[in-house]
């Protein structure tokens, strides 16, 4: 394999464990989370400011607070992390998890993996992240509500929507295992035609 493989997905459906899982499989680099501190190294912003406002799209009111002095910190917290996927996907092949690198990638291999809502809350509790059992599901929303309004501010396109991505995975179908196997038949396939 060799081209940059992103993966975006929704909240709950595996999307993590999957791109570990494949990274693995393919023996090449996976960066996730670890892109915050990454990108703090690479600017002047501290991991711990970036974290707290990591994957949020600016608000009106920063928006218009911040014209007229600088640029919204939501904005330069994605600029440092674009410019860092850029140079790690410029470095050969890996695999990025979201922070809209489908995008930023142009020519990576773009997944989406998703599961029905019941499924991402059954295993969201069963990984016992701290939020009571009543308030997953609203968790789970929430958090698939912000990615989307981050992913289509920072990329004027529809999140999730299949025809942005070349392939589309239910892990509540076939398991994260199921989807790790489907992805490497699709990716020996690549360039064959």
């Amino acid at each position: 394999m060799n081209k940059v493989i992103t993966v975006s997905r929704q909240f709950g459906s595996g999307g993590r464990e999957f791109g570990i899982r494949l990274a693995k499989e393919l023996d090449i680099p996976f960066y996730d989370k670890d892109l915050i501190s990454m990108a703090a190294e690479d600017s002047n912003l501290s991991a711990e400011f970036m974290k707290h406002y990591e994957e949020s799209a600016p608000s009106i009111f920063s928006r218009t607070l911040y014209s007229y002095y600088q640029m919204p910190m939501t904005d330069q917290i994605f600029l440092a992390q674009s410019n860092l996927i850029k140079k790690l996907a410029g470095q050969g092949p890996c695999v990025i998890i979201g922070r809209c690198a489908d995008v930023i990638v142009e020519d990576s291999v773009k997944i989406y993996i998703h599961a029905p809502l019941a499924k991402r809350v059954e295993r969201k509790l069963a990984m016992d992240i701290g939020v009571p059992p009543e308030k997953m599901e609203e968790h789970v929303k929430a958090t698939d509500k912000k990615r989307k309004k981050y992913y289509e501010y920072y990329t004027d396109q529809k999140w999730g929507l299949a025809g942005n991505h070349h392939l589309c995975l239910d892990s509540g179908l076939v398991g994260v295992d199921g989807c790790v196997q489907t992805a490497l038949c699709y990716l020996r396939n690549i360039g064959k035609e």
